[in-house]
């Protein structure tokens, strides 16, 4: 992706969500996806992340967010969890325990690593980008039916 540097906040309203994607953003990366109702009054409409936003929910073909860097700017445990569900494919969908199992330092048989697994995944700052809703048993930071619709088209 071409370098993006100029921060600040970006959104546009999705008819298909029935909602708005904001999108924050600074130093060429992704800080913050969230999905409000009405977006901030000082959000701007043209950003290339919300382009591919808007490419992957029209639903046409997979879009791939890779080339997109993300602020991981959470604890160093959940940011490999998170890392791992960015590995997950496009159209494919996983268990928190699988996902414990391919996250390295973790033991899917652990009660605290699962329940870090899923805290990850609660306070996923990026939605979308890093697809928490491919993780058929654990929680989402997108709101239910936001949730459902994307893993709508992934057709999960």
């Amino acid at each position: 992706m071409e370098d993006v540097t100029d921060a600040g906040i970006y959104a546009r309203e999705s008819p298909y969500l029935d909602r708005c994607v904001q999108v924050g953003a600074a130093s060429g990366r992704v800080l913050s996806v969230s999905f409000p109702d009405v977006p901030d009054a000082d959000a701007e409409a043209d950003h290339p992340v919300l382009d591919q936003i808007f490419e992957y929910l029209d639903g046409l073909e997979p879009v791939s967010f890779d080339d997109v860097q993300v602020a991981m700017t959470m604890p160093t445990d959940q940011r490999a969890v998170l890392e791992s569900v960015r590995e997950i494919p496009y159209g494919d969908q996983v268990t928190v325990d699988t996902l414990a199992r391919m996250t390295s330092g973790l033991d899917h048989e652990d009660d605290d690593d699962i329940i870090l697994v899923r805290t990850a995944l609660d306070e996923n700052p990026t939605p979308i980008l890093i697809p928490d809703h491919r993780v058929s048993d654990g929680p989402s930071a997108a709101p239910p039916d936001v949730e459902q619709k994307l893993r709508s088209i992934e057709e999960l």
